[in-house]
């Protein structure tokens, strides 16, 4: 016999079920952690890009980011003025917020992505019209190797 209160109930709970898989997965719930100069305007402002893309962003400043670039295996010509991790991943520089998402939901076997320098143009170094071209880079052990490639016309 049909059972309406177990069937309702059933249905109750596979619906919670999947809403918190959903919940889960929205950006809101995503953390990073950026290491940054508490005097860098760029670093706020990159912190705010993010924020803007649904990041949950903690800050943590320090008088001197090398250390935590050294700890996480930055490779130097790679360095740029923050440094941040994010699901078990390494984020260096400007690095737009989509690449990061992509980077989480393609997990691949890198240890980060970096934006070398500070490109005007890349999130957090906006100078108006004028934009310089960049990569996106993944880096894990010798290997580095294009991301994304954004040019100087946008």
């Amino acid at each position: 016999m049909f059972d309406r209160r177990k069937f309702m109930l059933k249905s109750l709970l596979a619906l919670v079920g999947v809403n918190s898989l959903t919940a889960a997965a929205t950006a809101d719930d995503i953390e990073i952690l950026v290491y940054k100069s508490p005097t860098c305007g760029c670093c706020n402002a990159w912190i705010e890009h993010l924020r803007g893309a649904g990041f949950v962003v903690r800050q943590r400043n320090v008088a001197d980011v090398s250390p935590i670039k050294n700890r996480h295996g930055v490779p130097i010509q790679l360095w740029s003025c923050h440094t941040a991790v994010i699901g078990g991943y390494v984020i260096e520089g400007h690095v737009p917020a989509h690449d990061i998402r992509r980077l989480l939901d393609e997990a691949p076997d890198v240890d980060g992505l970096a934006v070398p320098g500070m490109p005007a143009g890349s999130p957090g170094m906006e100078a108006g019209d004028y934009r310089e071209a960049f990569n996106v880079w993944t880096f894990g052990g010798d290997e580095l190797e294009a991301y994304a490639r954004y040019t100087d016309r946008g």
